[in-house]
């Protein structure tokens, strides 16, 4: 494939600037690496507000920029639900999670479910932690590489194998450490790269009015009320209703619940971030400082998609026009979705598939001029960044911590542990590519991450929740209580499939029973089956089982947990407090959109 557009030598600059700094913070920060506990946990030093900012960023990866975007132009501004909904999980993660994870000191979530449950329960969340990291970090790794392929005509193969080496090259050298002060960095980056963007669609468009009277015909194209792509709960009374495809209670439940709660309180991936914090009580106000920015992120990474849906085709940057000539979309500046051979691809009804992964790039090249474009590029390649290192120090720390050294060798050396987190580093890398090939199979890349999330977070959200708030269950509960919410989630899969997929990756590959109106309504009503299968499973087999003594769950069980007192800080910064006006701000943002 040709290049498809031409940078400037400023954007070129401004690239290169950001890719030798992400390489030299991993040669600075190697030289204070000297443990494992340096190179895993950061040495448990942060400040709340640098914890708090990789916190957020962590999750900012390409499957928020891009995935976001591409939600937010084929679903609307019911996306925003992914932020405003994360919110509560975040208090709770912060005001109940957090003291029972730092105050254990345990190292990782599979560990604390060790000292609360057994090991073979360690092992299993171990396992499928490790799965879904990769999967994770092959969807940031798929979207790097097909924006290569876009800017710059570079085979998919070869730029996934350079995207992988960026990355390998920084979080190799300082683990934990210099992930996060590039996540910092990738922070700013993408809140600089982005927030003109938003300015700018909104303008060419007629400000948010004028955006709404736009989706208004693309709502009455597809058959829904005018308003149905503008608002957030108003049409959400049945799943025919919104694009988005699903009725309030599985929103609510599914997304709100089961999956927002499962993925901030027990995804490692961010659990790390709070973690390395300098203190119990700091680590309590890292997941509440970062829903702040949480909050008002679908104004920098949903708002570019929804207006790529309706941006007007006359384009000022002559490479734009080109991209949106050779796609043929005649939806916005959407383009078309296109095979490895380069023809249209076409769902099972025969309708002309579009590349909403591409909406927020798109955005960039129609609206962005030289020097800007750079900074736009650069704050994709951040948000790329920022995600797939998240998921492989994550990765690294999960393996070498519960795997390698609990079962394969525990009595090694703690240098020896350093090198096998640098090894295995590369290792999960490695395996990225080979998910990052599955995720070409979704037009949106945020369907297959909900997917993964209801098989992994849901039931083990519920094991949690069980463990942490009811003294009487078991390690044979959480172990087989896990296994069956993973089942149920396979089975559930397998019997439905989204309106318009082939049976498959998709589902349906038990035979199609239940249809779904989108992706996303098949993963929420997923996570719900998995989260009550794992309960009520949980439940019965607890009942049946011997119970831990008292003395054993100290610390590990709410109940039985001393409650932290802070006095240091006034009341206005008592975790409760911020807990509150964050509280109320969402709600705030719930009722003026509704």
């Amino acid at each position: 494939m040709s290049r498809l557009i031409h940078l400037s030598w400023i954007d070129c600059l401004v690239m290169a600037v950001y890719f030798t700094l992400t390489v030299a913070i991993g040669f600075i920060v190697k030289r204070r690496v000297h443990t494992s506990n340096d190179y895993f946990m950061a040495g448990r030093a942060m400040p709340t507000w640098i914890a708090a900012i990789a916190f957020i960023s962590a999750n900012l990866g390409a499957q928020e920029v891009i995935g976001m975007g591409a939600s937010g132009a084929k679903y609307g501004l019911a996306t925003c639900h992914f932020y405003w909904l994360a919110v509560p999980a975040m208090v709770f993660a912060g005001l109940y999670m957090m003291p029972f994870y730092y105050g254990s000191r345990a190292r990782s979530v599979p560990e604390y479910l060790r000292l609360r449950f057994d090991e073979k329960t360690r092992a299993l969340n171990a396992i499928t932690f490790a799965i879904m990291t990769i999967f994770s970090s092959g969807v940031s790794m798929y979207a790097m590489g097909k924006l290569f392929y876009l800017l710059l005509g570079w085979n998919f193969n070869i730029s996934v194998l350079v995207a992988a080496v960026i990355v390998l090259s920084y979080v190799s050298l300082g683990g934990l450490t210099s992930a996060i002060y590039n996540e910092v960095l990738q922070f700013f980056l993408i809140v600089i790269g982005l927030a003109p963007l938003t300015w700018m669609g909104l303008r060419s468009v007629g400000g948010w009015a004028g955006l709404k009277q736009r989706l208004a015909v693309v709502s009455a194209a597809h058959g829904y009320a005018p308003g149905a792509y503008a608002h957030a709960w108003r049409y959400l009374g049945t799943a025919h209703q919104n694009p988005i495809g699903v009725e309030w209670i599985g929103l609510g439940m599914g997304l709100g619940f089961v999956l927002s709660f499962g993925y901030w309180c027990t995804d490692f991936l961010v659990v790390q971030r709070a973690m390395s914090a300098k203190s119990q009580e700091r680590a309590r106000l890292v997941p509440l400082v970062a829903s702040i920015p949480k909050m008002l992120f679908p104004l920098l990474v949903i708002l570019p998609g929804m207006i790529a849906v309706v941006a007007p085709v006359v384009l000022s940057h002559g490479s734009a026009r080109q991209i949106s000539a050779a796609a043929g979309s005649s939806t916005g500046i959407l383009p078309v979705k296109l095979s490895t051979a380069g023809t249209v691809e076409h769902d099972a009804q025969g309708h002309v598939i579009l590349d909403y992964d591409l909406a927020t790039p798109m955005m960039l090249i129609h609206y962005y001029p030289e020097g800007l474009l750079g900074l736009g590029l650069t704050a994709l390649l951040a948000s790329f960044m920022s995600g797939m290192a998240g998921n492989v120090t994550a990765f690294n720390t999960v393996w070498t911590y519960d795997l390698y050294q609990a079962y394969l060798k525990p009595t090694a050396s703690d240098a020896h542990y350093v090198m096998i987190g640098r090894v295995t580093t590369a290792v999960g890398i490695a395996l990225s590519i080979g998910a990052a090939y599955l995720a070409a199979s979704f037009n949106n890349i945020m369907d297959l991450l909900q997917l993964v999330f209801a098989f992994v977070n849901a039931p083990l959200f519920a094991t949690f929740a069980l463990g942490m708030f009811w003294q009487r269950t078991t390690g044979h509960g959480a172990f087989i209580g896990l296994l069956s919410g993973m089942g149920a989630a396979c089975v559930h899969h397998g019997i439905s499939l989204p309106q318009g997929s082939l049976p498959g990756i998709h589902g349906g590959f038990f035979g199609i029973h239940i249809i779904y109106a989108s992706d996303l309504a098949q993963a929420f009503w997923t996570a719900i089956v998995a989260f009550i299968t794992c309960v009520v499973v949980t439940i019965v087999v607890s009942l049946l089982t011997t119970p831990r003594d008292e003395p054993a769950l100290a610390g590990l069980v709410y109940s039985l947990t001393p409650r932290l007192q802070v006095r240091s800080l006034g009341w206005y910064r008592q975790p409760e407090a911020l807990a509150g006006g964050v509280l109320l701000a969402v709600l705030a943002l719930n009722l003026w959109f509704f």
